[in-house]
């Protein structure tokens, strides 16, 4: 991947994200994902309070290059981000451990992108119920999160709110595309019959600012 670099020796956590996102009334009931290819146990519902602040240049070099940098508290990866461009349908992200200033570490990778000073872009609390999806030998196939967003432009003020789905794989899932492709599929057919439909815009940030 082209962009930021990983920084410091030994570099930051990894990860490939790789997800689907759909929209949902207040008071849409959860979809049935009992019948999902490869699962086997649904988790119980676990609770998270996770609040994030978005930062960027004053002219949104980050954005416009396709990154995000952000410090998140709450949930099991709390820690400053930073999720590159999505290619083949997935973003790579890296984690750094949390800390009240911006780490050194971060500033380093972004450099590739600019050196321009960062600056509160967005804040975003979410109350976020996720369910892992097991597979028979307990394996995590994927994560099924309900997501209540509360969101602010930290430029402009404006605050919206809104309720969404995502369905993000993981550790277990399957390898082959094809049967990457069957799961999202069946995923997908559980969230519209539920009454979920597509998302308004492919990431929390670009919704908060409008996009």
């Amino acid at each position: 991947m082209g962009g930021p670099s990983s920084g410091d020796e030994g570099g930051p956590a990894r990860s490939l994200e790789v997800e689907l996102k759909f929209d949902v009334d207040d008071d849409t009931l959860l979809p049935d994902l009992s019948g999902l290819p490869g699962v086997a146990a649904i988790g119980q519902a676990e609770l998270r309070e996770l609040d994030a602040q978005y930062l960027d240049t004053a002219d949104l070099d980050l954005a416009k290059a396709g990154y995000a940098v952000r410090r998140r508290s709450g949930g099991p990866d709390a820690g400053w981000h930073i999720k590159g461009p999505k290619v083949d349908g997935a973003r790579l992200e890296l984690q750094w451990p949390l800390a009240d200033g911006i780490p050194e570490a971060v500033l380093t990778a972004v450099r590739e992108v600019t050196d321009a000073p960062l600056t509160p872009l967005a804040r975003i609390r979410n109350r976020r119920i996720a369910h892992n999806l097991h597979s028979a030998d307990g394996g995590v196939v994927a994560e099924f999160l309900d997501d209540h967003v509360v969101a602010t432009d930290e430029r402009s003020g404006i605050e919206s709110t809104w309720r969404e789905w995502e369905f993000e794989l993981g550790p277990a899932a399957p390898d082959d595309d094809a049967d990457r492709r069957t799961l999202f599929a069946r995923f997908e057919e559980a969230v519209r019959a539920a009454g979920g439909r597509a998302a308004a815009s492919d990431s929390k940030l670009a919704r908060t600012l409008g996009h």
